[in-house]
């Protein structure tokens, strides 16, 4: 009784926003998260997911960061900033600091010269997603039409971290449920 008192207070918005963060949750790759979302929600047919590089100069590595991926001496600290789309639909922003060196040469050659998502891309290194931070609504640096920001770290299977993410997600993944009513 009191669950069906809660969600008759839930607005169609905070409905949809509690369900796109349990996809999220339920994943390992926010790739594979919005790939799933994107064909529930019928937001493209397929629902494909690309990331569409920013090219701009990669900013300094912030302090947390490097404490969060604690590069070996001599490993590389790559940079990668994309929007990932489904359809015509920019679904996310993403920021993303890893270690080059902890993945294959291929992978880095595919990162740096293609769209596919970095979570597809490392896949087979059978990594998990460690949230750190989450919060309704924009972060210092996200875009304005931010609905969810948040902060995650990827560990290889051995448990060395390879990767830090920032990821502003946009209100086009509940476009469908705003104008539906749910």
């Amino acid at each position: 009784m009191a669950v069906a008192t809660l969600s008759a207070c839930t607005t169609p918005r905070a409905a949809g926003l509690i369900d796109f963060e349990r996809v999220l949750a339920s994943e390992h790759s926010a790739t594979a998260a919005l790939t799933q979302w994107c064909r529930v929600r019928g937001i493209a047919n397929p629902p494909a997911i690309i990331a569409q590089q920013i090219k701009s100069e990669a900013p300094p590595t912030p302090p947390a960061i490097l404490e969060l991926l604690a590069p070996g001496h001599g490993e590389r600290i790559a940079y990668r900033h994309v929007r990932l789309i489904c359809g015509d639909e920019v679904l996310s922003v993403a920021q993303n600091w890893y270690v080059a060196d902890r993945l294959t040469p291929e992978m880095n050659r595919t990162l740096n010269n293609s769209d596919a998502p970095f979570g597809r891309v490392i896949a087979a290194l059978g990594f998990t997603r460690e949230l750190l931070a989450s919060e309704h609504g924009r972060s210092p640096n996200c875009p304005p039409d931010t609905i969810l920001s948040q902060s995650a770290l990827l560990r290889l299977d051995d448990g060395r971290p390879v990767s830090a993410v920032v990821e502003c997600y946009t209100s086009a993944n509940l476009a469908g449920i705003l104008s539906s009513g749910r």
